[in-house]
């Protein structure tokens, strides 16, 4: 029988998620019954760079499954291999490897392993501590859904059903001005929450990323609609999503951020270009962080549940530096270095764009 470990970390990283809260709770009361205390790491790596930790105990986690956010705090911008220590004269970030430091910190308080719960980026910051010995079990999160080697991460589901309730308001709304309405969601690279709250949201035309649209086929949609009688037209558009030959338009870029592109506009860069060609009037509605936060739906709850409650049990196993996730409806685990460096994004043929396309959903390609 493997030897349990006396204290573990657990921490929060990147963007906040519906659900993780959940997996906090799960993972917590798991370690407690099982004699292992639980160390709550406050605003993700940061709080390790910084040294800023709290014990967790039974009730700091009791009445939290339907709390949105973290009860730890995050943070996007604290990858210690590269972080930000001050500005220079031209007030460019200067940055430092503290990854010695943040250990130190972790060996200080006698962590013998982390649950990093978080998406790419976070996973990814969590290499130099396994590489040093600490044993890391990542939890996948994010709202976008794009983590390479899981079917599904806990935060979109609710993600899908803000947007999709979005979609449902704006549907009164345009038929009652006969406009077309332009819905901009997240994903960044991904087009997961566009193709599922469209699909459910009953958008009339649904872009993303991984299917270049030309714009005069959307004006071709809207115009075919008005022929038939239909007063409006809804649109769901991924912020990733771009035109044949055109790029992905930006909100903003962030030099100090581990991930500096900010996407963001393209809805409204639609309905430009939609009241200018199709001679209609336009309106675009961005939903942003609205997506993140709130109350986590049953299924994101129960998704993330699930994952904590493999995490404290890989742990308890004796196994190292493997990540938690989904496959073929599954909860499995694979190798935590895995989803380094890649995305799991849209497949072209996939059958939900089939069967969006069956009801005669346009992905402004044809």
């Amino acid at each position: 029988m493997t030897d349990l470990p006396g204290r573990i970390g657990i921490l929060t990283g990147g963007g906040d998620c519906p659900g993780l809260n959940a997996v906090l709770r799960a993972v917590t009361k798991d370690a407690i019954f099982n004699g292992i205390e639980v160390v709550g790491i406050e605003d993700g790596f940061l709080g390790l760079i910084e040294n800023r930790a709290r014990p967790l105990g039974y009730q700091d986690v009791s009445d939290i499954l339907t709390v949105g956010g973290t009860i730890l705090g995050t943070s996007n911008r604290a990858d210690p291999r590269r972080f930000e220590v001050g500005r220079d004269a031209d007030g460019q970030p200067i940055f430092e490897d503290v990854t010695a430091r943040a250990l130190a910190h972790a060996s200080e308080r006698g962590l013998e392993a982390l649950v990093v719960i978080g998406g790419d980026g976070t996973l990814a910051c969590a290499r130099p501590f396994f590489e040093h010995g600490l044993n890391c079990i990542g939890v996948p999160k994010t709202i976008d859904n794009d983590i390479y080697g899981t079917e599904i991460s806990f935060g979109f589901l609710t993600a899908v059903q803000v947007a999709t309730e979005a979609l449902d308001r704006v549907h009164t709304t345009a038929d009652s001005h006969g406009r077309v309405m332009v819905v901009e969601v997240m994903g960044r690279n991904a087009g997961w929450i566009a193709l599922h709250a469209g699909i459910a949201g009953g958008a009339d035309v649904i872009l993303i990323p991984e299917i270049p649209f030309d714009i005069d086929r959307v004006c071709e949609k809207i115009e075919r609609r008005r022929r038939r009688g239909k007063r409006s037209t809804v649109i769901c558009v991924a912020e990733g999503a771009r035109s044949r030959g055109g790029v992905r338009v930006v909100r903003e870029r962030d030099a100090g951020s581990p991930d500096p592109v900010k996407l963001g506009g393209i809805a409204a860069w639609v309905a430009e270009r939609v009241e200018e060609r199709a001679g209609v009037q336009a309106r675009h509605v961005v939903l942003g962080h609205v997506q993140r936060g709130g109350t986590p739906v049953a299924g994101d709850r129960v998704l993330a549940t699930q994952f904590g409650d493999r995490a404290i049990e890989l742990i308890k196993a004796g196994e190292r530096n493997r990540m938690v996730a989904l496959q073929q409806g599954r909860v499995t685990h694979i190798d935590i270095s895995e989803p380094a460096g890649r995305q799991r994004t849209v497949p072209p043929d996939h059958p939900l764009i089939a069967a969006a396309r069956s009801v005669y959903t346009s992905f402004g390609d044809e």
